[in-house]
C-alpha cells in the first residue's frame, strides 16, 4: 500500500514536470502558423521578393542578419534590438555595424501585425527572410522554415565578439566554435557556402593583402594572382569604405561557385582559407560541387542553425515592434 502511494506521487511529479517542459521547451514545427496566420509565410515571401527584386544584393544581408542572430544568444531576434540609453545593443558591435536588412525586416512585421497581430515573432521573420532572399533567384523556397520562436528581451554588444565566428579563425577555431553551437564541420563547410553572395569591407581581409607578417607581404596560401586583383580594389589595409564581392563575378548568384574559389587559393578571409586544411572539409567541398547537392545541404544546415537556442512556448514574447522591447 505504501509502495503504491509512493508511486502514484511519482507518476504525477513525473507528468507534471513533462507538462511544465512540454510547454517551455515546446519544439518548432513546419506550418506553425497553418491556423493562427495561415497567410504568414507568403506574407513574409512576397514582401521580401519585392526588396531583393529591386537590389538583389539585400538576399546576402537578409541571409547574414540571420546568421549573426542566431551565433548570439540563439535565433531570437536580440540583433533587431535598438541600443538605449541604458544599453549598448548587438548591433553596436563591431562586426554587427556593417549589417543591413533592418527596414525588410520592419516591412515584413508591418504587414504581418496587419494581417495577424501580434501572432509572428520577429525572430521567425528574420529566418523566413532568409530563405526567402536567397531563394527569390529560383523562384521557389529551396528549404522548408520550421517556425515558432519566440522573441528575447536582452541584446548586449559585449556579447558578440565572445560568440560569432572571426574571419581571422583558423579551422581548429571555426571548429571549436561552430561545435559551441551544435553545429559539425559538415555544417560549417556547408554554411561557409553562403559567402557564394554578398560583399566583405576591405579592412576585414585587408591585412591578408598587404601586410601579412608585418612586412608589407601578402598570405602565402592566397593565389598571387588574386592578392594582385584585391589590390587594384582595395585602398591599403585598412580601408572600411571598399567593398568587393566575396565571390567575384558571382556575387549576386547564389550557386557553388564559392567552393570553386577556395579550391584554388581565393577564398576572401582566412576562415574561407581554412576549410582547405581539413581533408573532410575539403571533401565535403568536393560533394557539393559534384554530386549536386549544395542546394539540399544548405537547407538542411540553415534549419539546424535555425534552431539554436531558441525561445518556444512560455520562454519568449511576440514583440510589438522588431527594433524595441514591448512597453
Amino acid at each position: 500500500m505504501k509502495y503504491s502511494k509512493v508511486m502514484n506521487f511519482l507518476i504525477v511529479v513525473i507528468v507534471v514536470v513533462l507538462g511544465i517542459l512540454g510547454d517551455c521547451y515546446a519544439q518548432l514545427q513546419d506550418g506553425y502558423y497553418t491556423k493562427s496566420c495561415p497567410q504568414a509565410e507568403a506574407i513574409s515571401r512576397n514582401v521580401t521578393w519585392q526588396f531583393v527584386g529591386a537590389n538583389p544584393a539585400m538576399a546576402a544581408k537578409l541571409l547574414r542578419l540571420h546568421f549573426h542572430d542566431c551565433f548570439v544568444r540563439g535565433c531570437e531576434a536580440s540583433v533587431l534590438l535598438n541600443s538605449t540609453a541604458n544599453n549598448t545593443a548587438e548591433q553596436a558591435a563591431f562586426p554587427n555595424l556593417s549589417l543591413g536588412g533592418f527596414n525588410i525586416i520592419d516591412a515584413i512585421k508591418t504587414a504581418l501585425e496587419n494581417a495577424c497581430p501580434g501572432i509572428v515573432s520577429c525572430a521567425d521573420i528574420v529566418a523566413l527572410a532568409a530563405r526567402d532572399a536567397v531563394s527569390y533567384q529560383f523562384n521557389y523556397s529551396l528549404w522548408e522554415v520550421q517556425t515558432g520562436r519566440k522573441d528575447g528581451t536582452v541584446s548586449l554588444a559585449s556579447e558578440v565578439l565572445a560568440e560569432l565566428p572571426s574571419p581571422a579563425m583558423n579551422f581548429t577555431q571555426l571548429k571549436a566554435s561552430f561545435a559551441n553551437k551544435t553545429l559539425g564541420v559538415k555544417d560549417l563547410t556547408v554554411l561557409s557556402g553562403g559567402h557564394t553572395i554578398g560583399v566583405a569591407q576591405c579592412a576585414i581581409f585587408g591585412n591578408r593583402v598587404f601586410n601579412f607578417t608585418g612586412k608589407g607581404d601578402s598570405d602565402p596560401t592566397l593565389s598571387p594572382k588574386y592578392v594582385a586583383f584585391l589590390k587594384t580594389k582595395c585602398n591599403g589595409e585598412f580601408d572600411l569604405a571598399t567593398t568587393v564581392p566575396m565571390d567575384p563575378g558571382s556575387g549576386l548568384a547564389f550557386d557553388t561557385h564559392y567552393y570553386l574559389m577556395v579550391k584554388r587559393s581565393e577564398g576572401l578571409f582566412t576562415s574561407d582559407a581554412a576549410l582547405i586544411t581539413s581533408p573532410y572539409a575539403e571533401s565535403v567541398m568536393d560533394e557539393m560541387t559534384t554530386n549536386g547537392t549544395f542546394f539540399y545541404e544548405f537547407g538542411n544546415a540553415m534549419r539546424k542553425m535555425g534552431a539554436i537556442g531558441v525561445l518556444t512556448g512560455n520562454q519568449g514574447v511576440i514583440r510589438k515592434q522588431c527594433a524595441l522591447n514591448n512597453s
